[in-house]
């Protein structure tokens, strides 16, 4: 088996130089510069085999993803990306995993001109852990506690595909309403899960709160609404659904949009008056909902007050 510094060298030491690398892979530590009038913003995750990808899950896809999903809370932060570490854990150093494995990053991390700049590699069950640094401008940092009554509540592109992707990944999906290409578009919503960055830097200064949608809609609003003491309507019939959950009955598709998680879209709050700045983001937004004063979320569609078992991912 290679040793650990042949690992890296090989298959995850980036080419050229990165804005703000001083002293990249190969010392004890890095060494970043943080630009003038921008503070550090950080975030990890860690993905085991079994738990949060699928067994049977392309290298490729794991390696894209597991660096999304920090991007991806570097958006909801209103944060510009910039630098990433990496911590491997695998049970063999098999070449085809870890090659398409270190280009499923680098494809992602040159889109957005992210620096890996440091890490760990390990023999163990199969876990990455990546943490993400952005930097943001001082007092533009969108936060989750700051959403204010009357505020609108709006999403980014479609909701609940990921959670109908693993299902087929899974093989649960018992229906018979999906064509091949839904079924393909909802499993690469799962695997390949955008980052919506431009949408992030877009609602610095106009968005009260922001988050990602990582356990589901219900679960991830609620974090808003206890960190800012305020509650919410939600309008359901407002959800925006993909084709292939349009395929769906309707409380099947409310289900998947309301609990699944891993959609990586953002939710946020601000003055309706404020969204027509935001719409040149990259991605189409949709108002679904609005803040209220009584703390809780309550649920209607087409009028009719509505109860869903709520029940987003679980961790523990």
């Amino acid at each position: 088996m290679p040793s650990e510094f042949q690992l890296i060298n090989q298959y995850f030491k980036q080419r050229g130089s990165h804005q703000g690398v001083m002293l990249g892979i190969g010392d004890d530590a890095a060494l970043l510069n943080v630009p003038h009038g921008e503070v550090l913003v950080a975030t990890t995750d860690t993905f085991i085999a079994g738990r949060h990808f699928p067994e049977n899950t392309h290298p490729f896809a794991i390696g894209h993803k597991a660096l999304a999903v920090n991007l991806s809370d570097l958006a909801a932060m209103g944060a510009t990306p910039r630098w990433v570490l990496l911590a491997v854990t695998l049970p063999k150093a098999e070449p085809f995993f870890l090659q398409e494995f270190a280009n499923g990053i680098f494809n992602l991390a040159n889109q957005y001109k992210v620096a890996v700049v440091g890490g760990d590699t390990t023999k163990g069950e199969l876990s990455i852990t990546i943490t993400a640094l952005g930097t943001v401008p001082v007092g533009q940092a969108i936060r989750r506690d700051s959403a204010k009554v009357g505020d609108g509540i709006y999403v980014s592109g479609t909701i609940g595909d990921a959670g109908l992707g693993l299902q087929l990944a899974l093989n649960q999906y018992q229906g018979k309403t999906l064509n091949d290409e839904q079924k393909s578009y909802c499993r690469a919503r799962l695997d390949f899960p955008q980052p919506r960055i431009m949408l992030g830097t877009a609602l610095r200064g106009v968005a009260s709160a922001c988050l990602d949608i990582s356990d589901g809609l219900a679960q991830d609003l609620g974090h808003i609404l206890q960190a800012s003491h305020v509650g919410a309507e939600l309008y359901l019939e407002k959800l925006p659904f993909s084709p292939a959950l349009l395929t769906l009955p309707v409380e099947q598709a409310l289900s998947l949009a309301l609990n699944s998680g891993d959609d990586y879209e953002l939710c946020f709050t601000l003055p309706d008056d404020k969204a027509i700045e935001i719409v040149n983001a990259g991605v189409p937004i949709k108002r679904i909902g609005r803040i209220v004063a009584d703390v809780g979320l309550k649920m209607s569609y087409q009028g009719q007050a509505i109860t869903i078992n709520q029940q987003g991912y679980q961790h523990f």
